[in-house]
Parts: C-alpha cells; structure tokens; sequence
C-alpha cells in the first residue's frame, strides 16, 4: 500500500505548500517496513488518548519524518540531506519520548537516537534502495551532519520547523493553513552568528508571528499535564516490563493501539482509565500523600529564529518578552490525579 496515495486531504495540502512537486523518488523509501511503521505512532507522545489534551488529528511520526524530508528537499534539493531527515525518526517507538521518560531522559529526550543507524543498517530494502543511488549509510543514518535538518536549540531547522507548524496546525488548532503558507513563503537560507547555514526569516512581523505560536506550543511541551502524562505512561510501561508483560523491544513492533490493550489487559486498566478521562490535572507546592505524582522538568523547546542574519530576540523587544517569558514557565510543581500505582 502507498503511502502517499492513502494521505489525509489535510495533510496533502500541507505537504503542497512544504514542497509543490513531490519528489517521487522518495516513495520508494516511504514505503519500506521500517519507515511504514512509523504511521502508527502518535506525534503526541500518547497524550492523544487522554481527554487531558483536545487534539484528536492523528499526525503520525511518519507524517513528521516526510514533512522534514519535503522542507530539507526544498530548500535544498539535497537526496543524502533529504534521505537524512525522512529517517531521523526511524527508530521512534510507541509512545514516542514517553520511552525518553522510562529512560530517564526527560530533559534531553534523545535516549532512542541511538538505534537509528542499526534499524536503517538491518533493513534489507532501505539498504538496497541505497547502494542502487550510491550513498552511505554514514551520510543518511545522522541529520545532525546537515545544519538545515537540525541544529542546537534554539535555532531554526527543518526538524524543527516542521513541528511546530504540523502541532499547531494539526495537533493544537493554533493556526491556520493560510498562515503556515504566509510564514513558510518567507522563509529563505541564511547566515546566521557563526556564519554557518541556518532557516531564516525575511520579515520580523513574520518571525514575531511564528515566535508567538512557537512560545505557546514550547509551554504545552512541558507544561503539567504533558510533564504528567508522559511520566504516568513511562511509568504504566516500566511495572509492565517489570511483571514480564511487556518489555522494550515490544515498543518497537507492537502499534500503539496494541499496547493500550496490553495495559487495559492488566491491573492498570483502571488508573489508566482515570488519566484517559481526566479533564485536569491537580498542583501543589508541596509533596501530595497516598498518590502517583510527577515532579520534575522537561526538556525546553524554544526558537529564536533569524531574521536577515540577526536573531529576533536582538531586533524585537515584543519577540524576546514572548520567549523571555516562555523560559521563564515554572516547572516546579507536583502534579497528580486522586490515584496510585
């Protein structure tokens, strides 16, 4: 089955306004085993399934990993940057950076990278799609050798670009496709301090614009809910690992519908229940008694995009109060719902 022939009509006319003519040597690569698995995972780190949370568009990691691959492509037209972002993802499990928190790796989230180049390396088709248009494992299987596909926070990459434009699109309904295409057109190559390439923007009001949406979506990232849920769901995984019903390798085979019945299967259906039907999570200052709680920080996304070579926050006051305040969110509270594990 094709991948891009059964796409969402919504998210075909995103892809449009990211790149006008789809590249087709890249569905080859899409539809491999590996990548195809990807279309099961949830951009939201499983706070979809939660009432916690009001999105209900099921964006996919694969969905994701394309759109990445379409920006580096047009900006580039770049097969070995492009090949880069469409795998950067490929070793993403269930629940996405819910496993970053089981590893406790809440704060860099970075903990699955690692298997990127041994998933792509075991796959007999993307190898063989490879050696056929000469390229290395070596200059595919790291997006971060290509500043446009990713670079350090808080710069502005094609990685993250397009999620923030796909999360408050499709996940948070904080924009609207005119928008995207607004902000997006304006976009161009620059040079940024150090004089390496870097995504910037040709017009502040612009990039003030998108520092507004980014600043909003960098606060529901790490906000109590979100800290909350990710943790409780680490959590749910780590006791089903410890009772032998579940381990690791499992989040890299099973979908995510199949492992919420592994959990509503077990002696967690009920809590799990209570966090799928929550409205609100609790706070308090001070440590909560007899409950499951969550009490740590998250990893900060923010963007302080370029405008013309010059970082926004240099040339705008209201930008830099947006992200001055967007670093200031305190992350300090206990957070709880009435149950334990």
């Amino acid at each position: 089955m094709s991948y891009i022939n059964n796409l969402n009509k919504r998210i075909k006319e995103y892809f449009n306004i990211l790149e006008a003519e789809f590249p087709e040597w890249l569905n080859e690569y899409i539809n491999t085993k590996e990548l195809l698995f990807q279309q099961h995972t949830s951009i939201t780190c499983g706070t979809i399934y939660s009432k916690l949370f009001d999105s209900k568009f099921f964006y996919s990691t694969l969905d994701h990993s394309v759109a990445v691959a379409l920006i580096i492509w047009h900006f580039t037209h770049d097969k070995k940057q492009t090949l880069s972002g469409l795998f950067h993802d490929i070793a993403t499990p269930t629940f996405k950076h819910c496993v970053d928190f089981l590893n406790g790796d809440y704060m860099s989230q970075e903990s699955t990278e690692d298997l990127t180049t041994q998933i792509i390396s075991k796959s007999k088709e993307i190898m063989t799609l490879l050696e056929r248009d000469k390229i290395k494992l070596s200059e595919v299987d790291n997006y971060h050798i290509y500043p446009i596909a990713d670079n350090d926070t808080p710069k502005l990459s094609a990685d993250r670009l397009e999620y923030s434009l796909a999360n408050a699109l499709f996940t948070y309904d904080l924009i609207k496709l005119e928008e995207i295409q607004q902000i997006y057109n304006d976009i161009e190559i620059q040079r940024n301090e150090q004089n390496e390439i870097e995504l910037g923007f040709k017009t502040k009001e612009l990039a003030r614009e998108f520092v507004k949406i980014t600043s909003r979506l960098s606060i529901i990232y790490r906000e109590d809910r979100t800290r909350y849920s990710m943790q409780f769901l680490a959590d749910i995984l780590k006791k089903l690992s410890e009772e032998n019903k579940i381990c690791k390798k499992d989040l890299y085979v099973l979908i995510e519908s199949e492992v919420i019945k592994i959990i509503e299967n077990s002696k967690y259906k009920q809590v799990f229940n209570i966090w799928k039907n929550a409205k609100k999570v609790k706070v308090s200052n001070e440590q909560p008694q007899d409950v499951y709680y969550v009490h740590h920080g998250a990893k900060i996304r923010y963007i302080n995009p370029l405008v013309n070579g010059e970082r926004i926050s240099n040339i705008c006051k209201i930008a830099k109060k947006m992200i001055d305040n967007n670093l200031a969110y305190d992350m300090e509270n206990y957070v709880y719902l009435d149950f334990s594990i």
